[in-house]
């Protein structure tokens, strides 16, 4: 009996398997159908020889931990086992083609293409690593190109079968492939961390761009002592189009110590962004690389209704859409914040897809009168205008959660995205909630983005209202949180905010503690009250939760940034960055700390990129203040005093008694060294409620005024008002 046939016998009916697709040294690849849930997949068995040497139970405690990784760059792990002495993992068929056969095929890619496809895969091995888990194998063959995305493959695969049950290497082997590992895993060091990923990527990238191994060498041997002895050819040898900090950051990530590379991936992606180079990265992409991307932007739908004030269910359904999409790793989503700038704005698809650099927009239209519900919706592709899909709801009130889970899922399938099982449950979660409660959670997410004091007390009051209707609405008490530790923070610095934030975050966790705003919500509330190692552990939890919810990675950031851990606060905040990539307020806070670890090319490229967005984004909405607020200190650190001074002004000239907003002028007084200025902004920023006293001790940008008798006597007020 043929090997095929052995496999189809032993995996039969769980899987039928079709033919061979391939051989490597580690397993054999064959294309299958999954029974149970109609799909094609990829079933790789482990070769004879190395079963015996792992052990059945080493795998699959190792393969389980892998399971769990859900990010867009990583290559799902569908299902693994053992039947009969045959080891087996199950992954999605995707057709595309390995990174290994594109260099074969082209030898090197367009320098703007490889960037692209290295910072997607540090951001995959960055998130990994936040999960204790390390590749081990990065190389072009573990490395899948589909439909213009670049994905991990085999992750941690390396590690579980090339070592015994005793920990150490079998027979000796290698873990990883010669070509690309680390110097500490060519010396067999058991330290190896993700750093020896950042190693071998970078050693990836530059044969991206090369053509060509950094280590030319005739053997293995060869290739390891040239490795611990000599840097590599500077990359710009083989290709003058590489930027000068793109040579720079491969230089360091393959430095043979360690140490001396970036501290993790997230820096090292941050390193490669153009902006670094003085370029700009969206005109360096490709348009066909943009738009074969899995990305759309979900417009606020129209509001067809008899009724105007049912604007509140028109944005909140479309915001809802949105938060369901977010759910998908393989799929890129623009932000509420992005999209809903175009609210009332008659833009051309087209135009809008290339401002929010996405290939698809959904938009749609709500028609309300009495429990009847007439919801339309339709996704455009953005590179021809033609429709994808479009569907018509005529449905009852109670049917408002199916519809979102309809259209959510439609788009799916339109962009071909690979949904894991994970995530179709979280789409089709069933909400408990009443539809009378709903539609006030919805008015009070109609006031909360509005972020304005008067706002999110509405807000909160929308909420407080949701809760006497559905007392168990858990989601609605974080957002009374979230909305709380806003206004004790921003706006109201008194005892009471902060006690409500407290109460109602314990409540959240009480009635949802998988619910990731939950976490969230406590974690703010922890942090003001300067309860620091509790807010970590919430922190934690909603990020890992969550791993697509960019409040929590940016507040963790915030967090991380006033406590002084430069380095962690970097990675929390480029993942945030990366959540939104139309976002400036990572950025901008990113060059600080990149300027507090010394770096200082880093800290002016993430500060050149934070005022790019700010440009884009007062392009789109001329009267956003805090776009003109933080765009003032962030140009006064790139040395551009002038235009500082007029974007406080604007942003003044916007909302003159906003707290946040004084606050940030008075940091752009003590940055161009104006001291009496500053300290009568800040004194004005606390008289109006500025509470967020931690930040304010800590914040770097008012080192000049600090010690000063009058900063101090501030301080001592904000300790006195916070308890009245």
């Amino acid at each position: 009996m043929s090997s095929i046939q052995r496999i189809r016998e032993l995996l039969a009916p769980a899987y039928t398997v079709d033919r061979e697709l391939g051989r490597g040294g580690m397993a054999t690849v064959y294309l299958a159908q999954d029974a149970r849930h109609h799909r094609v997949v990829a079933l790789k068995v482990l070769h004879p020889d190395l079963v015996a040497s792992v052990g059945s139970d080493r795998f699959l405690r190792e393969i389980t931990v892998v399971a769990r990784l859900n990010h867009p760059h990583i290559l799902p792990l569908f299902d693994s086992g053992e039947i009969q002495g045959f080891l087996y993992y199950v992954m999605p068929h995707v057709d595309g083609e390995s990174l290994r056969d594109r260099l074969e095929r082209e030898q090197h890619l367009p320098v703007a293409e490889a960037i692209r496809h290295a910072m997607a895969l540090a951001a995959a091995l960055g998130y990994a690593h936040r999960q204790g888990i390390i590749h081990r194998d990065i190389k072009p063959e573990n490395i899948m190109l589909y439909e213009g995305e670049a994905l991990v493959m085999d992750f941690g695969i390396a590690k579980s079968t090339l070592r015994t049950s005793s920990g150490s290497t079998s027979g000796g082997l290698l873990i990883g492939t010669p070509a690309y590992v680390s110097p500490e895993q060519a010396a067999f060091s058991s330290d190896a961390d993700g750093r020896s990923d950042q190693y071998s990527l970078a050693v990836v990238l530059y044969e991206m761009l090369a053509g060509e191994r950094p280590f030319a060498a005739h053997s293995a041997s060869e290739a390891f002592a040239k490795r611990f002895k000599a840097a590599p050819p500077p990359i710009r040898q083989f290709r003058e189009d590489a930027p000068e900090s793109v040579e720079t950051a491969l230089t360091r990530a393959m430095d043979p110590d360690p140490d001396e590379r970036y501290p993790d991936m997230a820096s090292f992606a941050q390193a490669l962004q153009w902006p670094s180079a003085g370029l700009d990265f969206e005109a360096a992409v490709p348009n066909s690389a943009v738009s074969s991307a899995k990305s759309v932007a979900v417009l606020p739908f129209l509001n067809m209704s008899t009724d105007p004030d049912n604007e509140y269910f028109t944005d909140g359904i479309a915001e809802e859409i949105i938060n369901a999409l977010t759910r998908i790793q393989s799929l890129r989503v623009a932000s509420r914040t992005s999209a809903f700038v175009f609210k009332g704005k008659t833009v051309d698809i087209r135009d809008i897809g290339r401002r929010l650099r996405v290939s698809t927009v959904l938009e749609g239209s709500v028609r309300r009168a009495g429990n009847k519900l007439r919801v339309t919706a339709q996704l455009v592709n953005v590179a021809d205008g033609y429709h994808l899909w479009s569907e018509r709801y005529d449905r009852e009130m109670e049917d408002v959660f199916a519809i979102q889970d309809d259209i959510s899922e439609a788009i799916a399938k339109a962009l071909r995205v690979i949904l894991t099982e994970g995530e179709k449950a979280a789409i089709e979660m069933p909400r408990t909630v009443s539809v009378q409660a709903y539609d006030f959670y919805l008015r009070g997410r109609q006031f909360f983005h509005q972020h304005r004091r008067k706002s999110l007390e509405y807000a909160v009051e929308m909420y407080e209202k949701a809760i006497e209707i559905d007392p168990d609405y858990a989601l609605a008490y974080a957002e009374i949180a979230i909305a709380s530790s806003l206004l004790y923070t921003w706006f109201d610095s008194r005892e009471l905010n902060l006690l409500q934030a407290d109460i109602t975050s314990r409540k959240a966790l009480d009635l949802a503690p998988q619910l990731a705003e939950a976490h969230l919500a406590r974690g703010l509330a922890l942090w003001l009250s300067e309860r620091g190692e509790e807010a970590e552990t919430e922190y934690e939890t909603a990020t890992k939760l969550d791993n697509k919810l960019f409040e929590a990675f940016y507040f963790y950031g915030r967090m991380r940034r006033a406590q002084g851990h430069h380095t962690e606060a970097i990675a929390l905040l480029s993942r945030a960055a990366q959540l939104r990539p139309e976002d400036f307020q990572a950025p901008a806070f990113l060059g600080g700390e990149y300027a507090a670890l010394g770096m200082r090319v880093e800290a002016a490229a993430a500060r050149r990129r934070a005022v790019k967005l700010i440009e884009q984004r007062l392009n789109l909405n001329p009267d956003d203040a805090r776009a003109y607020n933080l765009g003032a200190t962030t140009l006064a650190k790139i040395g551009n005093e002038p235009r500082a001074l007029e974007f406080a002004t604007r942003s003044l000239a916007i909302d003159p008694e906003d707290p946040m907003m004084l606050y940030n002028v008075a940091c752009l007084y003590s940055l161009i060294g104006k001291p009496q200025d500053a300290l009568a902004h800040l004194e004005k920023a606390i008289s109006h409620g500025f509470g967020d006293r931690l930040a304010m001790a800590n914040d770097p940008d008012l080192d000049l005024v600090r010690r000063t008798p009058w900063f101090q006597a501030i301080a001592s007020a904000m300790y006195e008002k916070r308890a009245v």
